[in-house]
């Protein structure tokens, strides 16, 4: 994949060192970009740098180290970005899986925050793109404010639809906020792919799971319509929609409570700053 050459454009990618996000980090770079590889191992950062560098003939892949399921490490990796660059054209934003409890912060705290963060990069930056990667089993869920992160009773796969639905709630949300700014978000389901996401699970979610792994799309094809919202100039300017096979489509309709999605914008202010 070569077309829409980036070169010149700096993309910085979460969840960069396997499945999906892996992918999209090769792909970026080799169409040009600057790309800025997250990951929680230095060594498996450092193994991946080097094998997206042969494979693309691409030497402007970088690499930061940072655990996004501790928000202090989130606040150290925006400043590690912010000291090096001044300039940030595409944000990819692939959560994983991190066992019991990380659900909300891994899928959803650690992108509000690092966007927040990087938001006066972004918009400087601007035309910029922000690509958040959801998940159709958003529409499973509803927000329980009184059990964001598990607090009082936790299930892996319930928490986890619900991280997928509050991301999907401040896209939007933010998405209102950064009209006429240059800057856009969208979100996406890649498809269900056979990448490491039972990793992080247990019980019967993560048996169903390892069963149906032979039946799931690859990480390949899971990434295209990441790839797509970063990439393509079709989408040049749009904002504030989900995506599904590089589509627009309508996501459930509790991920358009603007009513919900304000609130939850508040109380998520709230936990990015204790």
């Amino acid at each position: 994949m070569t077309e829409n050459r980036l070169q010149g454009k700096i993309c910085l990618v979460t969840g960069s060192t396997s499945g999906i996000g892996k992918v999209t980090a090769r792909e970026l770079a080799n169409r040009d970009a600057t790309v800025v590889l997250v990951s929680r191992s230095r060594a498996k950062g450092e193994a991946t740098q080097a094998e997206i560098k042969q494979a693309t003939c691409n030497q402007h892949v970088e690499l930061l180290v940072a655990d996004l399921s501790l928000l202090e490490e989130v606040r150290r990796l925006a400043a590690e970005f912010q000291h090096t660059h001044h300039w940030l054209c595409v944000s990819d934003a692939h959560a994983y899986l991190r066992g019991l409890g990380s659900d909300t912060g891994g899928h959803y705290l650690a992108p509000f925050l690092l966007t927040e963060l990087l938001l006066d990069t972004l918009k400087a930056s601007a035309p910029a793109r922000i690509v958040n990667v959801s998940s159709a089993q958003h529409a499973n869920a509803t927000i329980e404010f009184d059990n964001l992160q598990g607090e009082k009773k936790y299930a892996n796969l319930r928490n986890y639809n619900q991280a997928k639905l509050a991301l999907l709630l401040w896209t939007y949300e933010l998405a209102r906020q950064l009209k006429g700014t240059g800057v856009t978000v969208n979100a996406l389901h890649p498809g269900v792919t056979a990448t490491n996401f039972p990793a992080g699970m247990i019980g019967p979610a993560a048996w169903a799971m390892k069963l149906s792994k032979p039946f799931l799309l690859t990480a390949e094809q899971g990434a295209q319509t990441t790839l797509y919202l970063a990439t393509s100039p079709q989408v040049e300017g749009v904002n504030g929609k989900y995506f599904v096979k590089s589509q627009e489509k309508a996501s459930s309709s509790r991920s358009y409570d603007q009513s919900v999605g304000s609130r939850l914008w508040d109380v998520t202010e709230q936990l990015v700053a204790r």
